[in-house]
């Protein structure tokens, strides 16, 4: 169905997954403060948001809210205020002591927390938009099928990058946990983090259309 391109995009997709990003940032930030289970559930929750832009830019949702400045600039602001008031939540909570493991309500705030930072992110509308089409094999047909075909293995490898970043930040975490000072700096310091990438969110431009 893809056609000779695939190649090319798995490579491709592969590489931008290397490197690091604002979502490999995110979720190693919320598993340096809440631990691995909170770090796996920020992966799983930033990857269904994902998919949410790969199924929106397949019947062309994500492609009207970028053409519209207004439409655009919501999405934006919610998602940066959001990111904001998750970073100040994360940097005031610091001063209670770590417990050994995440609560399952615990695991569940972070999933959702990481589904609402990634469906409100239109920089990853916007990237999906501008790197998926270049891949589609017009020849083939049901161009929409294409795109979220791609998406998925996109989001899928993105998650993987996720999950290995979750595997080492645990990891630090554990060893730092010996020294409860530093767990608090560290917590306090991942709060700030996000908070800065909402403060990024906000100032992002709405890509110029072609």
């Amino acid at each position: 169905m893809i056609g000779a391109n695939f190649a090319l995009f798995l490579l491709a997709a592969l590489m931008i997954a290397a490197v690091p990003g604002p979502g490999i940032f995110y979720v190693a930030a919320r598993t340096l403060s809440g631990g691995r289970k909170a770090g796996i559930a920020s992966t799983l929750g930033t990857a269904l948001g994902g998919l949410v832009h790969v199924i929106a830019g397949g019947v062309g949702v994500s492609a009207i809210i970028l053409a519209s400045a207004q439409l655009f600039t919501v999405f934006k602001l919610v998602g940066a205020v959001y990111l904001v008031w998750l970073g100040i939540k994360t940097f005031r909570d610091a001063g209670h002591e770590p417990t050994v493991s995440i609560e399952p309500a615990g695991a569940q705030r972070a999933f959702r927390d990481g589904v609402v930072v990634e469906a409100l992110n239109p920089k990853t509308a916007a990237f999906f938009l501008a790197f998926i089409p270049q891949f589609i094999d017009q020849a083939a047909g049901h161009p929409a099928l294409q795109f979220m075909t791609l998406g998925l293995i996109s989001v899928t490898l993105n998650t993987l990058a996720d999950v290995i970043v979750v595997v080492m930040a645990a990891t630090a975490r554990t060893t730092l946990a010996r020294k409860p000072h530093w767990v608090h700096r560290l917590r306090q310091s991942s709060g700030l983090f996000i908070a800065g990438l909402g403060i990024s969110l906000a100032l992002t431009r709405r890509p110029l259309a072609s």
